[in-house]
C-alpha cells in the first residue's frame, strides 16, 4: 500500500483553493460537497467557478496567490495548471506545514485525490497512488453499476435504528450478527426497494426475536458458474461477502473462495466419481446444523445449483427442516463453455434443439435415457459427467441414427486459462478421451454446432445455393 487511507472531517473547516479554470471549479465543487469554509484564490477566475463561488458563499480573492493566503489554513488544493506557479504554492504550502494536493501532479503533492462514488453518507474512494487516474475512473464506473441506488437510505435506516439495538443486544459480538443478519433479510431489502414502511414492520419483529434469542439462519444455494470468477453474479459475490459459512464442491475454484469474507468459515465437501468425500445425507445435515446455529450458509456449487446440481434436493430438504432457503442461479457449466470455446448451443442453420444431459444415472451406472430422439439431427447433446460412459453413449446414438460423423467438442476446465477444446466426431469419440487423458471437469458437446466454423459456413452456403437452384 503506497498511500494511507483516510476520510478527511473538512466541515466549517478552512481551506485553500488556488486557480481558476475547470479543474479549480471540479475540486471547488467536491470541496462546497464536504462543507468546507474555501477561500479561492487566482487572478482570472473563469465565470462557472465564480458563479458557483457567489451562489455557496465561497471568499473570491482575484489576485495572484502570496504565502499569507496560507495562514490557518487546513488543506491547500492546486490547481493553477501552470507547472512553475504550482510548484511554488506547493513549496510555500509545505514550509508553512500545511497539506497540500496539486491537480495532476502527484510527485507535488501530500495527497492524492480519489475517484469517489457516493451514496448518501456511503463513500467510496478509489487511488492508484496518482499513478492511472483514468484507471481509477473506470474502476469507479464499475462500482457505480454495482451499488445500489438507495444503498445511502440503507445507511440511515441502520443509524436509525443503532441505539434500540445496542439497549436490547449488549455485547459488540450480538450486534455485528444481528446487523449481518439484518444485511441479509428481507427489510434490508425492503430499504433498498423504497419500501421503508414495511422495512420498519420487520425490522422490529427481527429484533423482537434476536432480543428473545430466536436466532434462525438460512441458507443460499449459489451457482458459482463455469470457473472463471468473472462469470459470477453480482448477488452470488455479495452473498458471499456476507456469509458466515460456505459449503462447496470441488469444482469451485480458489479464485472463487477467495472473494468470500475473509473471517467465513469454508466446509469442502468435494465430490468425484467413487469418492465421496461427505455423502449427500451428511451435506444435508451440515447446513441444516449450520443454519439452526443462526448462521447464514451459502451452499456454493459450480455451473448452475439446478442444472445436475442437486440443488433441488437440498432445497426440499431445509424447507422440510423448517429453514428459509434462497436459490441464486449461476451460468450453467454447458453455456459457460460453449461460449468459451467460440461455439453456439443452437444457430438457425445446425441447430434448433439443445438437450442438456447426465452421463450417469443415480447410482453412478448408465443414466435412463430416450437414444432415439436424442439421435436426431440438428439436435445438440451437452453431456455432463460423461466420460466413463462415452463409449456406450457413441454406440447408442450411431444405433439410433446419429451418423458417426457428427462433429463433437470436448471441453475441459472450460472458462479457465487452463482451458482445453478438442474436436473430433463422432465415431471416435470414447478414443478421443482416452488419447488426450481428458480429465473432470470436461464436457462434452456432440452436434453440427461444434464443427469448425469456416466449415459450418461453408456448408450453410452450399446449402442455400442448392435451394436456390
Amino acid at each position: 500500500m503506497q498511500s494511507f487511507p483516510v476520510f478527511l472531517k473538512l466541515d466549517g473547516a478552512p481551506v485553500l483553493l488556488a486557480g481558476g479554470g475547470d479543474a479549480a471549479t471540479a475540486k471547488l465543487r467536491l470541496l462546497l460537497a464536504a462543507k468546507a469554509r474555501v477561500t479561492i484564490v487566482t487572478p482570472a477566475p473563469e465565470a462557472e467557478l465564480a458563479e458557483l463561488a457567489r451562489t455557496a458563499g465561497a471568499t473570491l480573492i482575484s489576485r495572484e496567490f502570496s504565502t499569507p493566503d496560507l495562514e490557518n489554513k487546513k488543506l491547500v488544493i492546486v490547481a493553477t495548471e501552470n507547472e512553475a506557479n504550482d510548484r511554488g504554492i506547493a513549496e510555500a504550502a509545505r514550509a508553512a506545514g500545511v497539506t497540500v494536493n496539486v491537480v495532476d501532479r502527484p510527485a507535488l503533492s501530500d495527497f492524492t485525490m480519489p475517484a469517489i462514488v457516493e451514496r448518501g453518507p456511503v463513500t467510496v474512494a478509489i487511488s492508484t497512488g496518482g499513478a492511472a487516474p483514468v484507471l481509477a475512473r473506470q474502476v469507479r464506473g464499475l462500482i457505480e453499476t454495482a451499488l445500489p441506488k438507495n444503498l445511502g437510505d440503507l445507511a440511515g435506516f441502520i443509524d436509525s435504528f443503532r441505539g434500540a439495538v445496542k439497549s436490547v443486544l449488549p455485547t459488540a459480538t450480538q450486534r455485528r450478527k444481528f446487523w449481518d443478519r439484518f444485511l441479509s433479510s428481507a427489510a434490508a431489502r425492503q430499504v433498498l426497494s423504497g419500501d421503508e414502511g414495511a422495512a420498519r414492520r420487520d425490522m422490529l419483529a427481527l429484533l423482537n426475536r434476536s432480543a428473545a434469542g430466536e436466532v434462525t439462519g438460512r441458507v443460499a444455494i449459489v451457482g458459482a458458474g463455469p470457473g472463471d470468477p468473472e462469470l459470477l453474479t453480482r448477488k452470488a459475490h455479495r452473498l458471499l461477502q456476507e456469509a458466515d459459512v460456505i459449503v462447496h464442491d470441488r469444482l469451485v475454484s480458489d479464485d472463487i473462495l477467495d472473494l468470500a469474507r475473509r473471517d467465513a468459515r469454508r466446509v469442502y465437501v468435494g465430490k468425484a466419481r467413487s469418492a465421496h468425500f461427505r455423502t449427500q445425507d451428511q451435506i444435508n445435515r451440515i447446513l441444516t446444523e449450520e443454519a439452526g446455529a443462526g448462521h447464514l450458509v451459502v451452499r456454493l456449487k459450480g455451473g448452475d445449483p439446478f442444472v445436475f446440481g442437486r440443488g433441488g434436493e437440498e432445497a426440499d430438504h431445509l424447507r422440510a427442516a423448517g429453514i428459509e432457503v434462497e436459490i441464486v442461479p449461476g451460468i450453467t457449466a454447458a453455456t459457460g463453455c460453449a461460449a468459451a470455446a467460440g461455439f453456439p448451443l443452437t444457430h438457425r442453420d445446425h441447430a434448433s434443439a439443445v438437450t442438456f444431459l447426465s452421463g450417469q444415472g443415480r447410482e453412478g451406472g448408465e443414466a435412463d435415457i430416450d437414444w432415439r430422439l436424442l439421435a436426431q439431427a440438428r439436435h445438440t447433446l451437452a453431456v455432463y459427467m460423461g466420460i466413463d460412459t462415452a463409449r456406450q453413449a457413441r454406440t447408442r446414438l450411431i444405433a439410433h441414427g446419429r451418423s458417426p460423423e457428427t462433429p463433437v467438442a470436448i471441453v475441459e476446465n472450460g472458462t479457465l486459462p487452463n482451458q482445453r477444446v478438442i474436436r473430433g466426431r463422432l465415431a471416435d469419440l470414447p478414443d478421443l478421451l482416452e488419447r488426450e487423458a481428458v480429465a473432470s471437469p470436461a464436457l462434452i458437446f456432440i452436434g453440427e454446432v461444434t464443427g469448425d466454423p469456416i466449415a459450418r459456413t461453408a456448408e450453410t452456403a452450399i446449402e442455400r445455393l442448392a435451394l436456390a437452384l
